[in-house]
């Protein structure tokens, strides 16, 4: 590229990278958006609740999103892995894998997350097709069917009240012993929710669609889709190189209009935010891109 110099560096040019791209493309900034094509919903088959894109791909969602944004003269886009970001001076520095160097002075962040799959075979194969995470994305295709939920506890409890929106043939499995309270068991009886504590060894499956459950003692249960959260990281180093502050949760901490807590930073997507979809990932991304364009001009005023 012959341009290394920008207003801004978007990381990341997923559905939230784009959506800030869009917003600052409208407000001439002159803006390059770095991404690795890896999102992490890629083996997802459909995306939902996303208004005008219901039941597409995220594939199909997100090449249109670029068609779109690269008609804007000031996007440019390159492919590749951001890997190293420091501060200098009045400007930000980003390194790429392949040793390309870009600054600018603003960035925005749109690096989502990396989830950390358990130890249960079968598991990263069905993640995102029948091991579902967010009913509102994925519930209603498989309302009313024989469900599970892999978790235990407080946050388990608060799912299975959820989910118990979208059928009522439902079971917990704890993956081990439980640890609901006495009060949380007879609730769950009471809404003929069944709670399962033995140890998960597999997913049976057939192309990511889950079968059965089989369990370390050898036994096993019938089951068409299985809610879970899975524990996750971000999915990009540079967060941390920059000395952004995390959440307790390993979100990325936002004060106002998606600024992290470091100036001249901004954040959107799933790397800030518990929600995760898609819609909420543009949401957040257009409101990055005009609040960091906002920032630009009153810098410049």
């Amino acid at each position: 590229m012959e341009n290394t110099d920008f207003e801004v560096i978007i990381i990341g040019g997923s559905y939230a990278g784009l959506s800030a791209a869009m917003s600052l493309g409208r407000s001439l900034r002159k803006t390059l958006v770095i991404d690795s094509g890896k999102p992490c919903n890629a083996q997802t088959p459909h995306s939902h609740n996303f208004l005008t894109q219901d039941g597409l791909t995220p594939k199909q969602i997100a090449l249109l999103g670029k068609e779109q944004v690269i008609n804007y003269p000031t996007i440019q886009f390159y492919d590749g892995l951001a890997a190293h970001a420091r501060k200098t001076n009045d400007t930000f520095e980003i390194a790429t894998s392949a040793g390309d160097t870009f600054t600018a002075k603003k960035l925005i962040l749109a690096t989502g997350l990396k989830d950390l799959m358990p130890e249960i075979q079968g598991y990263a194969e069905c993640w995102g097709i029948s091991v579902i995470h967010c009913p509102y994305c994925h519930g209603y295709e498989v309302k009313h069917q024989k469900t599970g939920i892999i978790g235990n506890g407080e946050a388990g409890f608060e799912y299975a009240k959820m989910i118990s929106n979208w059928t009522k043939d439902l079971t917990i499995f704890t993956n081990g012993s439980s640890t609901f309270t006495s009060e949380q068991s007879e609730k769950l009886s009471g809404h003929q929710i069944r709670i399962v504590e033995k140890a998960i060894a597999a997913l049976v499956h057939e192309n990511g669609k889950v079968e059965k459950i089989v369990f370390e003692d050898h036994s096993e249960e019938q089951i068409t889709a299985i809610y879970s959260r899975p524990a996750f990281k971000q999915h990009s180093e540079i967060p941390g190189q920059l000395g952004c502050v995390l959440t307790e949760t390993g979100l990325l901490k936002l004060e106002m209009f998606q600024q992290t807590s470091i100036p001249g930073v901004y954040a959107a997507g799933d790397n800030s935010h518990m929600a995760r979809s898609v819609a909420l990932a543009v949401s957040a991304g257009s409101m990055a891109g005009a609040m960091l364009n906002r920032e630009l001009i009153e810098e410049a005023f």
